[in-house]
């Protein structure tokens, strides 16, 4: 625990995870975000890369704002790949704007399920995430928590002859195969005409604090130049090792919780939950990434 002046008041850190993760308290997002808290933040990221901050309770607008104040907003690739249509929100549930509730068996409900394998968000773009920020507004009372992993962590516990194996290498990843492991129609055409497989280093490191991890995920296909069998060896290796028990932290969500993710570095998954006695109403906004990967981003 330490506890650094942000906005002239104390903000207490208090660590999550051996690994990784940090919960904050002491700053309210409800207030206009001036330079040495949004400073504080990004300082936070490169160093938690979890972050939690109970009790927030923000709106759309307030979340939006917080969400340019760390960068440029990323597009909801369903919404701009189904319509078109620019809109930086994405609701996690089955909660429904006019209120009502998918169900189980509900095409939107089942679309979600793919958020319960291992991912990155977004690494399926050219330009990946930076960040995830979600918002808790209605939770269930059982499961449906998140979960996290370090793939720095992860990285940093390979040996040098592994580490120094796999710096070079790039992976293809590919939205349409990560979906299709949930259904087959899935994904609408023009959704996968949007999102053509891209080129991602399968190292990155921090700019900042020149940390590196691996970057792998439900998303990551195959490498680039490997058959398909040697690449699945590999990166199903790679996720394995990373989401050892002992290597996750559980986020059991409360309403009004703000969490942000680094999606540089992270993995995270859904735990699931039953869509037909449960409501859950939780709106992501994304920070797009700096750059390719493949340019060092």
């Amino acid at each position: 625990m330490h506890r650094p002046s942000a906005e002239g008041s104390d903000v207490r850190v208090d660590a999550l995870h051996p690994d990784f993760g940090a919960r904050i308290e002491g700053l309210d997002f409800r207030r206009r975000l001036d330079a040495a808290p949004v400073r504080a933040l990004r300082a936070w990221i490169d160093e938690h890369s979890l972050l939690h901050f109970p009790g927030q309770s923000l709106d759309d607008a307030l979340q939006l704002q917080l969400t340019r104040a760390l960068g440029e907003p990323e597009a909801n690739h369903v919404t701009l790949g189904q319509t078109g249509r620019v809109d930086y929100f994405g609701t996690i549930g089955n909660v429904q704007a006019d209120g009502t509730v998918a169900g189980a068996r509900d095409r939107r409900t089942i679309f979600q399920t793919g958020n319960e394998m291992w991912h990155s968000d977004s690494s399926f773009r050219a330009v990946p995430s930076f960040v995830s920020i979600m918002v808790a507004y209605e939770v269930p009372a059982e499961r449906a928590e998140t979960q996290f992993v370090s793939c720095r962590a992860a990285y940093a516990r390979l040996t040098a002859a592994e580490r120094a194996a796999i710096d070079p290498l790039v992976c293809i990843h590919d939205y349409v195969y990560s979906r299709s492991k949930v259904g087959a129609d899935m994904v609408t055409s023009s959704h996968a005409a949007s999102l053509p497989p891209v080129r991602q280093r399968l190292v990155r490191e921090n700019p900042a604090n020149r940390r590196r991890n691996y970057y792998v995920g439900s998303h990551a296909k195959c490498i680039e130049g490997w058959d398909m069998a040697a690449s699945r060896a590999l990166l199903d290796d790679l996720l394995a090792r990373a989401t050892r028990p002992e290597h996750v932290h559980t986020h059991r969500w409360q309403p009004g919780d703000l969490v942000i993710w680094d999606n540089r570095c992270l993995l995270h998954r859904g735990t699931g939950y039953d869509a037909d006695r449960h409501r859950r109403r939780m709106r992501q906004t994304r920070v797009a990434g700096a750059g390719s990967t493949l340019d060092g981003a």
